[in-house]
């Protein structure tokens, strides 16, 4: 199959069968042999196509009126060729209407080739529908940057519609490439210059001390990645560890923790001594854990199967000194990296989360210490997951408390964005992953 084919296929897995973006795209350009020009353009086609379903859809609307029920390939081949002719500069519109047509012949037949012919051809011709024309400004924004209407509208009620608007824009746009530097092996520039070495193109971090950005190639792929002076997480979540400040000798649980991104920053910020217990409730994840672990070097990391309610079964009260909760969540802060989130998450599964993270915070509180640090994290921007879930536990707990010091260990250009022990970031404060950190300690 050549490029569009696979990029065909490869959306179709994601829309019908509930693949991951990024999983499914790495299979395709592994299974197509692709070269780095061909991968970077199915990558482009299909994070462009998913992040831009419903304006695409929009777009296409008015010249599928008289169009019988359409097969799902045949919607998804018009929305990944529309999007090339609107979005991508360096393919033109006929080079890439000329592949959909012939898509159509060898998966369909001669009138399905002709419709999608004929559609993609008028849509040359006569432009796109206008989308002024929807005069609602919370739906015309939730179909301009193709977010659902209900979540636009959630978050206007939470953020307001400007900040809305930036956020919705900047899911629109390419993550930042980044990772974290293992400072037990490497400093920051030691890394630097080893990368560039390989052929890197790349710089120091926007927001987190211990990072590096790719401006140009794949961090994963390098010699450094292999040795153990990478790992591969963005800037925001580095924040988890700071906030946690945890110290060498100390026992850390670390709940919900594959693939041990962030385990692994704790083990590291403690120099490798004492003991880091990280939970995580499936098997095949927590083998990540300890491939994380076994790269870096660290050998006080206790990877553990088991689900973080249930923690009170296994460990006695008090038998930590500081605990991270990186609750399950929404996920709506990485909607750039899984821009099928936005399409697939419903307010059900913000209630049904809710509980969950909850059920966990209620598990591990007694595990803690007197005195010691619980972190509460999500990669979500959702308030009901996040500063309602904190008021929540607080409510039922009141030996816990909000601990002002979270501003102190924040770098910089984070601390006015602290509030009362709390940290919400939005994708555009950094053009970071959304993410919220809140710092609780238990009183003596």
């Amino acid at each position: 199959m050549n490029v569009r084919e696979l990029a065909l296929e490869t959306l179709l897995a994601i829309e019908q069968q509930g693949a991951y973006s990024h999983l499914e795209l790495n299979e395709a350009i592994r299974k197509g042999r692709l070269d780095g020009r061909d991968a970077a353009l199915l990558t482009e086609i299909v994070y462009g196509t998913v992040q831009r379903r419903d304006t695409l859809d929009y777009y296409l609307a008015p010249f599928l009126r008289k169009a019988r029920r359409l097969e799902p390939w045949v919607r998804m081949l018009l929305r990944l060729t529309l999007y090339q002719m609107v979005y991508l500069d360096r393919v033109p519109n006929h080079a890439a209407i000329f592949e959909a047509v012939e898509i159509a012949k060898r998966r369909g037949h001669r009138g399905i080739a002709s419709l999608v012919n004929g559609v993609l051809r008028t849509i040359g011709r006569e432009g796109l529908p206008s989308l002024e024309a929807i005069h609602d400004s919370g739906k015309r924004l939730a179909v301009a940057t193709s977010h659902p209407e209900w979540l636009v509208r959630r978050w206007i009620g939470q953020y307001g519609f400007e900040e809305t608007a930036r956020m919705c824009e900047t899911n629109l746009r390419p993550p930042q490439s980044t990772a974290r530097v293992n400072r037990l092996r490497a400093t920051v520039e030691e890394a630097l210059d080893r990368l560039r070495a390989e052929g890197m193109a790349a710089a120091p971090g926007h927001l987190a001390p211990e990072a590096v950005r790719a401006e140009k190639g794949n961090l994963a792929h390098t010699q450094a990645f292999r040795a153990g002076l990478l790992t591969i997480q963005d800037e925001s979540s580095m924040l988890v560890a700071r906030a946690l400040d945890p110290a060498p000798g100390e026992r850390v649980l670390d709940c919900c923790a594959a693939p041990g991104g962030k385990t692994t920053h704790i083990a590291e910020r403690m120099g490798g001594r004492g003991e880091v217990v990280a939970v995580d409730v499936h098997e095949h994840k927590v083998k990540l854990i300890e491939q994380q672990a076994q790269r870096l070097g660290f050998r006080c990391i206790t990877p553990l199967a088991l689900d973080s309610r249930r923690l009170g079964e296994r460990f006695a009260p008090e038998s930590f000194d500081r605990i991270l909760v990186d609750a399950p969540c929404t996920g709506f802060g990485v909607i750039r990296r899984k821009p099928e989130i936005k399409y697939t998450k419903g307010k059900d599964d913000v209630a049904s989360l809710v509980a969950v993270q909850q059920a966990i915070l209620r598990a591990v509180a007694p595990l803690l210490k007197k005195g010691g640090v619980l972190v509460y994290s999500t990669c979500t921007i959702e308030r009901e997951e996040n500063e309602d879930a904190i008021a929540r536990f607080l409510a039922d707990h009141p030996d816990f408390a909000l601990d002002d010091r979270l501003a102190e260990r924040m770098p910089e250009q984070v601390r006015p964005r602290v509030r009362s022990g709390m940290l919400q970031l939005l994708p555009h404060y950094f053009d970071s992953d959304g993410f919220f950190i809140a710092l609780l300690r238990k009183k003596v």
